[in-house]
């Protein structure tokens, strides 16, 4: 029986965590540093993810069997390549190969080198220089933080003045730190998420997916790491499903062991349905959040021999049920500005309900912990199903801090 650590502390690790727990090969999971609903399922250990020597070492007392690292700032830090310089199996890219999130730029090159659909884009680390290039754009113009800015390094510029400011916040005030930015031309479409696992050039798909960035209804106000996500997507034909993954994901993961960077684990295209055509908005190095929420419950086969195939080189077994899933986020008032912590949560048991930023509190309360807090995920046999069970278990907690979405998926089951 296994013995299986879970690097982060979010709603995606939690969906990992739970759907490791009905694995019949996974006897103890551990999750560094994990959350409150985490701790039900799993031991949870006070190593930050970005501590990499110490949870190398957690792993070698422990004699982990399995390590699957949800955060790309743990990615970012070399984790991978730290876990396997000391003989511990893990699943997830090497430093190297996490770059294709990490580096805009190098995202960017590789898709212009390798003919990968995507966005015309210069990249710039002067100041003045990006400044005289948007000058001469039509706008919208979208600006990227090159580097790891917790979702929120990406902004869409509708005016000379926003698109300005913008530069001045991520090239003179290292608002995401020290970088580059990355300004492309602006596509319009419907976007979604495509998460495939990777064994060098071995592509095998997940579940489709897409998320709702905007904070409010009917996509407004500003972005966020995702206020909610639903699985699968009535408006991706066969002929996009095909598309994306040969002319996209496949293409990728070959020209990264062109590159002398082999991609093994979850490749994330963040792509978008265009009147051109699909195109590649981003690439992450990992599960999306909170996409994997409602992906991994729709995951038939064992995930503990998933990602075992996907390290030992063979083809994993990927089942997956004909449901629908709707994942509702209940962020706290202010987010993604300024917000407090420490609200008390009361109902928040069930086990379709994924802690995002949740912790106990020294008098034993559930608390809020962060900007996202709860996911709730409804199942059903049709979206329209599915997101009345979403909102029928978000009304079940109890907790005037928070508020949420009451549409996601609404545009896909309201045709």
């Amino acid at each position: 029986m296994a013995r299986v650590l879970v690097v982060g502390g979010g709603g995606r690790e939690h969906a990992i965590v739970h759907a490791l727990s009905k694995s019949s090969k996974v006897s103890q999971i551990y999750a560094a540093p994990g959350n409150a609903g985490i701790a039900k399922l799993a031991v949870c250990v006070n190593i930050k993810d970005t501590d990499v020597d110490n949870l190398v070492n957690f792993a070698k007392y422990e004699k982990i069997d399995l390590v699957v690292i949800g955060p790309e700032a743990s990615l970012a830090l070399g984790i991978v390549d730290k876990m396997i310089e000391a003989g511990i199996k893990v699943f997830g890219p090497t430093k190297a190969a996490s770059q294709i999130e990490c580096s805009k730029k190098f995202a960017k090159d590789l898709m212009l080198k390798y003919n990968i659909p995507t966005a015309k884009y210069q990249s710039f680390d002067k100041y003045e220089q990006a400044v005289s290039y948007v000058e001469g754009l039509s706008l919208p113009i979208v600006l990227k933080y090159d580097g790891l800015a917790a979702g929120k390094g990406v902004v869409i510029a509708y005016s000379i003045d926003e698109a300005i400011e913008t530069l001045k916040d991520m090239l003179l005030d290292d608002k995401f730190g020290h970088g580059k930015v990355v300004i492309e031309q602006y596509l319009e479409g419907l976007e979604f998420s495509f998460m495939c696992l990777v064994d060098h050039e071995h592509v095998y798909p997940l579940e489709m997916a897409q998320d709702h960035k905007r904070a409010y209804n009917d996509d407004l106000g500003p972005n966020t790491g995702g206020m909610g996500a639903y699985s699968p997507l009535p408006f991706i034909t066969k002929e996009d499903y095909d598309f994306a993954l040969n002319e996209i994901m496949i293409k990728t993961s070959k020209a990264m062991v062109n590159e002398g960077i082999p991609f093994t684990g979850v490749l994330y295209g963040g792509l978008m349905k265009t009147k051109d055509g699909i195109k590649v908005i981003e690439f992450n190095a990992r599960f999306g959040d909170p996409e994997t929420e409602v992906v991994l419950p729709r995951l038939k086969s064992d995930i503990y021999d998933v990602f075992m195939a996907i390290i030992n080189h063979e083809e994993p077994k990927l089942v997956w049920d004909d449901s629908y899933t709707i994942g509702i986020v209940l962020a706290t008032k202010g987010y993604p500005g300024h917000y407090e912590k420490g609200f008390i949560i009361e109902n928040a048991d069930s086990d379709d309900i994924y802690h995002m930023g949740t912790k106990i509190d020294d008098n034993g309360n559930l608390v809020t912990n962060g900007g996202r807090v709860l996911f709730a995920v409804g199942k059903g046999k049709s979206l329209k199903e599915a997101n009345q069970k979403a909102i029928e278990l978000v009304k079940e907690i109890k907790c005037d801090a928070l508020f949420y979405r009451t549409d996601i998926g609404a545009k896909a089951y309201r045709k």
